[in-house]
């Protein structure tokens, strides 16, 4: 499970430039997902081989009389109090302003690795000028220049050093499936249905994590963890910003599962938040069942349930391969269902494929649908493997794989589903080299 790094600041600094140049900086690297405020992105990065999960913060501004900086401001202290490390970035240009001094303030009090990272160094006047920075008492800073990527090695090799390690955990082979999503979605009412009746359980498990809680779950002949993203903190924290700390939790939850289990509410709709939670768990490459709460609150007909479904698949595309199921914890309607998916999603996420039945499915249909010819290269596919991985990922070994587009790995993707059942679980097409 990664660390999370938050990258902290005034407005106009420069710490979007960054965040966007770290997660593009390597090929592993997912994409980001925008915030549910503005200026606010979620992102994961590796560098030397360390994962870590990255939060662009919105900028810092305090007292200010914008209802925006406001929230911003809430925001930027939760990440702070959420995170393992922080960036606090400067911008030398502006040298030491007072909206500098009071996020140093905030950081002098923090317990946990803090750098300071004057931006937009690009030349020796500037390096020279970066030395006001001392004033802010946060001891030696790394200069950058963002937009470039100088100097940006130095800090990453001191940030990875000092990221904590997590403490391990004695793994057991029980699922682990988290129940995410937005405020008020239902999922404290969900778990609540799912262990407070018959006391099945075995023991609570501490997490890897500072609040997650795994609940061993022993019921109707199913086994598997439950980690808990609700009610984890006491309400004076949560208090602060519910929409902002949701996604935190999210992020925790997320790392330490197999399967979310998304809950949202069907009166409000697939929103924004949703789905900002639903691509944390896709980029993770995690499996998924949308849980559609409180269905008995939505009036219906006969089409709505086919209706409700088209309108989540078409604003999660490309990856529409994803069970849907319409509960409602309440009345206790379709929550044995939503437990049966997700083992059965769980199943699909740990299946392997021997590699002869994978070439023998799918080299004829290859035959018969080869990849397009690109700048005249004509590509041969020549056999197929699954990887050794956690989730589904997959190597066709070709002469070509530079010349293999999207829309053709799309392709590959498909027919894999078509052929193997990955419901509800990302698959990862790799174009290796024969």
């Amino acid at each position: 499970m990664s660390n999370i790094v938050a990258i902290v600041g005034r407005p106009n600094v420069g710490k979007s430039t960054f965040f966007n140049r770290l997660i593009k900086r390597r090929e592993a690297i997912v994409d980001a997902v925008s915030g549910v405020t503005r200026d606010r992105h979620y992102g994961k990065s590796d560098w030397n081989g360390v994962e870590f999960s990255l939060i662009d913060t919105g900028g810092y501004v305090k007292g200010s009389d914008d209802v925006f900086e406001a929230e911003i401001d809430k925001q930027v202290e939760l990440a702070i109090d959420e995170a393992d490390a922080i960036i606090f970035m400067v911008d030398v240009e502006s040298g030491v302003t007072g909206m500098d001094e009071d996020v140093a303030t905030l950081l002098r009090k923090v317990k946990k690795p803090v750098f300071l990272v004057v931006n937009k160094v690009d030349n020796a006047k500037r390096a020279e000028d970066a030395v006001e920075f001392y004033s802010l008492g946060l001891g030696d800073y790394f200069t950058i220049a963002s937009i470039n990527g100088s100097g940006t090695g130095d800090l990453l090799d001191a940030l990875v050093e000092a990221l904590p390690e997590k403490e391990h955990v004695e793994e057991d082979e029980l699922p682990r499936f988290a129940v995410v999503g937005r405020p008020n979605a239902g999922k404290s009412s969900f778990i609540n249905v799912l262990i407070g009746e018959d006391r099945y359980i075995v023991t609570d498990i501490a997490g890897t994590t500072r609040d997650s809680i795994d609940t061993k779950y022993n019921r109707f002949g199913f086994e598997f963890n439950l980690v808990d993203t609700a009610g984890i903190r006491r309400k004076s924290k949560v208090k602060d910003d519910l929409e902002f700390y949701s996604v935190m939790r999210s992020v925790r939850a997320i790392e330490h599962c197999d399967v979310c289990l998304l809950v949202m509410d069907a009166t409000r709709g697939f929103d924004g938040q949703v789905q900002n939670i639903f691509w944390l768990a896709e980029r993770n490459r995690k499996g998924i069942v949308i849980l559609v709460n409180k269905w008995d609150l939505v009036e219906k007909d006969n089409k709505s349930t086919n209706q409700y479904e088209k309108i989540i698949r078409k604003e999660i595309e490309p990856f529409t391969d994803v069970p849907i199921v319409f509960i409602s914890v309440l009345n206790k309607q379709r929550i044995f269902k939503a437990i049966e998916t997700a083992v059965e999603v769980y199943n699909n996420r740990t299946k392997k494929i021997k590699t002869s039945v994978l070439n023998e499915v799918l080299l004829p249909i290859i035959e018969h649908n080869p990849p397009p010819a690109y700048k005249g290269k004509f590509v041969k596919i020549k056999y197929i493997m699954q990887l050794p991985t956690p989730q589904p990922q997959f190597a066709f070994f070709c002469n070509l794989p530079q010349y293999v587009r999207e829309p053709y790995k799309r392709f590959l993707e498909n027919k894999l589903r078509e052929h193997f059942d990955f419901k509800g679980v990302p698959v990862s097409v790799y174009m290796r080299k024969k």
